[in-house]
């Protein structure tokens, strides 16, 4: 672990720091030899895929296609720590809340089902038929099954998901939270209405054919690594590259290939931004409102003057509706609204406009910057007029990419998970599956939040990932899952999610991506769809960790056979993936030929309706959205209330050695920030504004009409290029911050990137702050309760 400093990085992302990284991480998880082996498998037609970001992979024959956070998510699971009953038993699970995330991650592989003890506040070992059982018990009990909610993670692949969602639907729930209703549910809301359908519309192959690329919200540097490969390219051969976003990125600067051998040893980068505007936190909308107003006024002289449109007025004719309306509303927006809330300058949009007006393929990107806003969707809509009024959709070299996280988090919405499917999936449910699915809508994450607790949902069943640490309003959340009689954790590691528990908890050991899955029918395939719609297989190497490790899709199989019984031949289907497949391909059409096309090199693209300009809407054609500015947002309202205040607003960010909410490491290299993680990053102005200095301690509270108190406590100031007015610091640390009813319009996205908050001096600061969800400490859990 690094000594605590903050220090200005002086060198590019990637290059040698990437490198002696991935080092690090394989010698701190004592699998220096056996990473190094595992890392060569990575991508191969006959090993596994990287479990880290759904970026999707050039060349699946290639070696070396894995990048830092990559090799990172490969060290965590491959590392030789057990985290063993033995392990368990040295600590009471009040003991184990008090530690750091970093600690409980640190601890390493799970290796036994466990089950709390509430006599010993303690976790012990259970046999697998006993865990099934009491869950089973614990379901057949619930009066309705809609007082039960099933999380899932995006690292689930579409085999477990399909069944998963099978299992639950059979059971008689729509519930399905998931992690997608916290990252991009705003992109595929809005996409939806914009162009028919909820995904990406580029795939690789068009990075390689762009003349423009526009970043807005994203960080490739630490959340996509591999993309900068293809952002290097493009730059290399002459692409305008355009980052809209409020901080200073290193990834959005310059890059080091590491498969470079010139910039290697000669210490040379690539400037990968020829255009960075840093607009306000919240800022977006404006900005493209001002991009799109500049367009229509060129295009509009250019009629005057008879000269040729600056718009592609051919494809808004035959391929759009609701130009008209659009239109009207940018004329009649106010400019000075527009720099006032965009945080940029007349100038600034004029220059970001014209590389718009001179691009020929043009493709915009973005991530969880622009998703995670209370105008999330409306931001996302006008993103698509700007594609759309330059005919930059379904042509080659240009189209939407939202960016999504984990490595299949857009497949499990494919396979299914989803709260609020649509009567066609359940009609093709019944006809093929053979029951009848339930029709009523069910929670998303926040709802399903709010049911655990007033006490409308009884069992939590997740999937994956870490719902007590990802989840917004801290307190909140921890209370509702205590309220649980069962909470229920699959996963690979211990996490915050197994020591924030109900009545009855139980950790469900899983294989990892990169381990071999042994069924009665041999070693088995998973399968994933990235952020492009390419599904591929993907099966580990690795022996596992345990021998009384589950596959994912063997727990859901033996779960459904203990809760509805054998009739549909759960463990049957889990002897050989082939036969989920076959009903996945049964149930939804784009899969036909599933079993043959993936076992393809590199997989199969999934049909893109907007790709080759097949508008599914209810007009037949794609829509222009128009958008306000608000001028009534929380952030607005809270400066209302608090005149004498300052109000900032905060975004909430991953570190370097961060995926999500597992932190790999305590440094966050690029920013310059070693050895710790209470940090939050503003500009030096406001810090002297404020009488304060870098290094101060200051404690962040929510500014909320609501009336509940929300603080996260002593956070070390850190000067950095930021708007004024502007503050970003690490989750899950500030998600305390985040109040559970702020979320994206249309979406329930929590608004995440969009919190307005004061700062006050810190009046004790901690000699090591705790980082485990800007809490100071966990209470245990009571004992038995009736």
């Amino acid at each position: 672990m690094s000594d605590q400093k903050i220090d200005v990085y002086p060198y590019p992302a990637g290059g040698w720091g990437a490198l002696r990284s991935v080092a690090h991480q394989l010698k701190e998880q004592g699998i220096a030899t056996k990473g190094a082996r595992t890392l060569l498998h990575a991508n191969q037609p006959d090993g596994f895929d990287c479990p880290g970001c759904a970026w999707p992979d050039r060349n699946h024959g290639s070696s070396f296609e894995f990048c830092e956070n990559g090799a990172k998510a490969v060290a965590a699971e491959a590392t030789a720590r057990r985290c063993t009953p033995e392990v368990l038993a040295q600590y009471t699970v009040r003991e184990l809340a008090a530690q750091s995330d970093y600690f409980l991650e640190g601890l390493g592989r799970l290796t036994h089902p466990m089950a709390y003890d509430p006599a010993s506040d303690r976790y012990l070992p259970i046999e697998w038929d006993a865990a099934f059982e009491l869950i089973a018990q614990h379901l057949k009990a619930l009066p309705s099954p809609n007082q039960a909610v099933f999380y899932t993670s995006g690292r689930t692949s579409n085999e477990a998901a399909f069944l998963y969602q099978w299992f639950v639907r059979e059971y008689g729930t729509n519930n399905f939270p998931d992690c997608s209703n916290m990252c991009h549910e705003p992109s595929g809301v809005g996409l939806k209405g914009s162009i028919g359908v909820g995904k990406g519309t580029v795939t690789l192959d068009d990075f390689t054919l762009a003349d423009t690329i526009f970043i807005f919200g994203q960080n490739p540097g630490t959340n996509h690594p591999r993309m900068l490969a293809e952002l290097r390219a493009a730059s290399k051969r002459g692409a305008r590259i355009v980052s809209i976003n409020p901080l200073r990125e290193r990834g959005l600067e310059r890059f080091a290939n590491p498969q470079s051998a010139i910039e290697m040893s000669t210490g040379g980068a690539t400037r990968i931004s020829s255009h960075y505007f840093q607009p306000r936190i919240g800022g977006d909308l404006a900005v493209v409102k001002g991009l799109l107003k500049q367009l229509l006024a060129w295009d509009d002289d250019a009629r005057l003057c008879g000269a040729p449109p600056v718009l592609d007025q051919a494809f808004i004719a035959e391929h759009t509706m609701g130009f008209d309306d659009l239109a009207a509303d940018l004329r009649a927006e106010d400019w000075s609204v527009i720099e006032l809330e965009s945080g940029l300058s007349r100038e600034q949009l004029l220059e970001a406009a014209n590389v718009v007006r001179h691009a020929k393929a043009m493709i915009v990107c973005w991530g969880m910057g622009i998703t995670q806003h209370p105008h999330a969707v409306g931001t996302i809509q006008m993103l698509s007029n700007l594609l759309l009024v330059g005919g930059h959709i379904g042509k080659p070299g240009a189209g939407a990419c939202p960016v999504r996280g984990h490595s299949n988090v857009q497949g499990d919405r494919t396979m299914g998970i989803y709260e609020k499917p649509s009567a066609a999936f359940l009609d093709r449910m019944e006809q093929v599956l053979g029951f009848t699915p339930p029709r009523e809508h069910g929670f998303d994450t926040v709802e399903a939040i709010a049911a655990m607790a007033d006490g409308r949902a009884k069992v939590f069943f997740g999937m994956g990932g870490n719902f007590a640490a990802a989840t917004p309003d801290t307190p909140r959340t921890w209370a509702a899952l205590r309220r649980c009689d069962l909470t229920v954790q699959v996963s690979t590691k211990l996490n915050r999610s197994h020591v924030v528990h109900g009545r009855a908890a139980l950790i469900l050991p899983c294989l990892g991506r990169t381990e071999a899955d042994e069924q009665a029918g041999g070693p088995q395939s998973v399968t994933v769809e990235d952020s492009m719609s390419m599904v591929h297989l993907s099966r580990g190497t690795n022996a596992p960790a345990s021998e009384h490790l589950l596959s994912e899709p063997a727990i859901v199989a033996r779960l459904a056979e203990a809760t509805l019984g054998p009739r549909q031949r759960w463990q049957w289907m889990v002897e050989d993936y082939d036969r989920i497949r076959e009903r996945i391909e049964a149930t939804l059409d784009d899969f036909a030929g599933f079993n043959q096309r993936v076992r393809t090199p590199g997989g199969f693209r999934l049909r893109n309706t907007a790709s080759d300009r097949v508008w599914a809407t209810a007009s037949g054609k794609a829509q222009f959205h128009a958008h306000p500015i608000s001028q009534d947002t929380a952030v607005h309202r809270a400066r209302l209330q608090s005149p004498m205040a300052t109000v900032f607003t905060l975004a909430t960010m991953r570190s370097h050695d961060q995926y999500n909410t597992t932190l790999y490491g305590l440094d966050d290299r690029y920013r310059g920030v070693w050895g710790q993680r209470r940090v939050v990053f503003i500009h030096a102005d406001d810090i002297q504004a404020l009488g304060f200095k870098a290094g101060d301690w200051v404690d962040l509270h929510t500014i909320s009409d609501d009336g509940i108190d929300r603080c996260a406590p002593q956070f070390k100031l850190v000067a950095y290029d930021i708007p004024r007015g502007c503050l970003a610091a690490y989750y899950p640390e500030t998600n305390p911050l985040v109040p559970l009813h702020s979320v994206a319009e249309g979406a329930g996205t929590p608004t995440s990137k969009y919190i307005p908050v004061r700062l006050t001096a810190s009046q004790a600061p901690l000699d090591e702050p705790a980082d485990h969800c800007g809490l100071p400490e966990s209470p245990a859990q009571p004992g038995p309760r009736a």
